[in-house]
């Protein structure tokens, strides 16, 4: 009997024994399902997109298409216009009468820097051309120290801005260091000491009015300058002047 449960003990370690490579074999079966089933609905994901998802892609597109092509003629059409305004503007008419006055005179405008020693750059230049240079730096030196030998001339035309007032001593002083050691912007005043420094006249062409004549006491050939009111947004500037290109060809052949 011993024997007998002894063989049905291992009859039956044996059965269990052969039981558990099946349940591998299942547990196989169902991972490979489940990797399947993942593996298809991976490839559903990655199919391309439906009619109605390209259309929408599609029609994005045409929109930004669109906005960027209403951008666009906008502005155009601003530059268009803007066009328009600059040769109906002030700054164009001024540069057209200031060509047509200075061709009757066989003349040209040449341009000089806008960086505040504009009229003193145009002096220089027309010193040059003559032969009997000055520097900007004596240029301004010596304007500013014939104005403070002259205060009686200068001051009751130097006023305070706010006020109104004279300028007092110090006021004046500063002023005359300004004119020699700045980038303070040159006008009439300072012409008027020039013409006196160089002993020379000094000739200002503008557009709107009559060209004018400071120091006509010196019965000398005058150089002249062009002062323009438009010509940039900060204000006032002065340009030189040489003579006019086909013109100058012409005699140089």
């Amino acid at each position: 009997m011993r024997s007998g449960d002894s063989r049905g003990a291992d009859s039956q370690t044996a059965s269990q024994g052969k039981e558990r490579p099946a349940s591998k074999n299942t547990k196989r079966f169902q991972v490979e399902e489940v990797s399947d089933a993942v593996d298809f609905v991976s490839l559903a994901n990655n199919e391309e997109p439906n009619d109605s998802s390209k259309q929408t892609r599609t029609s994005k597109a045409q929109k930004r298409r669109d906005k960027k092509a209403a951008f666009e003629k906008e502005r155009e059409s601003r530059i268009a216009e803007a066009e328009v305004e600059n040769l109906a503007g002030s700054r164009h008419q001024e540069g057209l009468k200031l060509r047509q006055k200075l061709m009757e005179r066989h003349l040209q405008i040449r341009e000089i820097s806008s960086d505040g020693h504009c009229m003193y750059r145009a002096v220089e230049d027309q010193l040059t051309e003559r032969g009997a240079p000055l520097s900007l730096k004596e240029l301004r030196a010596q304007t500013a120290q014939y104005i403070r030998s002259h205060a009686d001339d200068f001051l009751p035309f130097l006023t305070d801005p706010n006020s109104g007032d004279m300028y007092t001593a110090d006021e004046f002083e500063k002023y005359c260091s300004d004119v020699a050691d700045t980038a303070a912007w040159g006008g009439q005043l300072e012409l008027k000491a020039l013409s006196q420094v160089l002993q020379l006249p000094i000739e200002v062409i503008q557009a709107e009015s009559p060209s004018i004549i400071i120091g006509e006491e010196n019965v000398k050939l005058p150089i002249t300058l062009v002062y323009m009111r438009h010509a940039y947004g900060l204000g006032e500037h002065y340009n030189s002047v040489e003579p006019l290109k086909d013109l100058a060809n012409e005699e140089e052949g």
